[in-house]
């Protein structure tokens, strides 16, 4: 029940012990189209460049920023949370120029402050995340921001790592030209395959580089060669990730995309609710909940280590600390995929409520009214 990775389906696990087969094996050339189709359905997205990356979501957020961000280039990123920093450290190291738009931590980004940014910088690059793990905000209005940025001639990447499969996210609907994620939070696969997106505007900026993208690895014109339709040799693709990443968004597209939106924000709230009514705080205001991600703010006199250790040793349930400027104020609970089921909230809850009172403070809670709100909110 922490930030990723969330529990994994059973299904998941019994595909990755499939026998190996070669990366251009005609049954994994078979498998690899089967996999983007069900990836352009989870982004909500026609996009032909549509690929699972070999690596972890960073890997998909470096292949990302590296390739559209050429030297000089300028990018604007947000500070409303850690990832956006990482957006800045990978900008700076391919060769771009970085500037803000500034929002404080827990708090989404103002398009109006959007637009400012841009009339002042003029970015050939925006990046935005959309699920903020480090401060449980999603961010609204994200039709609004693509449309600033594409009047500045802009291209949008978005960070959808702890809100694909679990968030609404429609790529092509909100003109979203790049978006990448990672499999171990709302698919409830293991890391090691990372979904990207690129429509047909930001893969033309990849491949009319004069130079090509510093990473080898992650150059998107020479993937392009693997996962377009020459299916060339590049590398050797992550086998049994790749079988777990179809099995996973096999299930996101058996239980309805919609559907799955649903149930997250369904149960996650049935966890917000619970949390709420024992007395404690949520970090992010009610209209930037992000459901996927509970960060819960932690109360005065309450060392949130101990609690999380507690937790651990006592219940064997795992939650995180904070990040970055919110380190030691909240503790990140995560509601995903095959972990957003309400035994588990329960546990939680329950759970929770005794590792904070085991630290024998001032502070007291309601367990008995978190569940009770906790049921109301599930319909039981």
């Amino acid at each position: 029940m922490g930030p990723g990775p969330s529990d994994v389906h059973p299904r998941v696990l019994r595909a990755m012990s499939t026998p190996l087969v070669g990366h251009l094996d005609p049954s994994f050339v078979e498998m690899m189209d089967e996999v983007q189709d069900l990836l352009r359905y989870a982004f909500r997205t026609e996009n032909k460049w549509t690929i699972p990356v070999s690596g972890t979501g960073s890997a998909s957020m470096e292949a990302a920023v590296g390739n559209l961000v050429r030297p000089g280039d300028t990018m604007l990123v947000p500070t409303n949370g850690y990832f956006g920093g990482r957006m800045e450290s990978m900008a700076e190291r391919a060769g771009g120029e970085v500037v803000h738009v500034d929002a404080p931590w827990g708090e989404p980004l103002d398009p109006a402050d959007v637009a400012d940014a841009f009339d002042e910088h003029q970015p050939d690059v925006f990046g935005f995340v959309h699920a903020e793990t480090s401060t449980g905000v999603l961010q609204p209005d994200v039709p609004e921001l693509t449309s600033i940025a594409h009047e500045h001639d802009a291209l949008v990447v978005a960070d959808t790592v702890t809100s694909l499969g679990g968030v609404e996210f429609r790529a092509d609907e909100w003109d979203v030209d790049v978006a990448y994620s990672g499999p171990q939070k709302c698919l409830s696969c293991p890391p090691g395959a990372s979904p990207l997106t690129l429509n047909d505007e930001a893969m033309s900026r990849v491949l009319d580089r004069e130079e090509p993208a510093r990473s080898w690895y992650l150059d998107l014109s020479l993937l392009e060669g693997y996962w377009g339709s020459d299916r060339s040799y590049h590398h050797t693709a992550p086998i049994t990730n790749v079988y777990a990443l179809r099995e996973a968004l096999r299930l996101v597209a058996e239980e309805g995309i919609e559907e799955r939106w649903a149930r997250h924000r369904h149960v996650a709230g049935a966890l917000k609710a619970g949390v709420e009514a024992m007395g404690l705080e949520m970090n992010a205001a009610d209209e930037f909940w992000l459901p996927s991600l509970n960060a819960v703010r932690v109360p005065d006199g309450i060392d949130d280590g101990a609690v999380i250790d507690y937790l651990l040793d006592r219940y064997d349930l795992e939650i995180a600390g904070g990040l970055g400027d919110l380190s030691g104020a909240v503790w990140r609970i995560g509601c995903m995929g095959h972990s957003a089921r309400p035994k588990n909230v329960s546990y939680l809850l329950s759970s929770l409520a005794d590792a904070i009172d085991a630290q024998d403070a001032s502070v007291s809670v309601d367990a008995d009214a978190g569940m009770e709100a906790m049921q109301t909110a599930l319909g039981e």
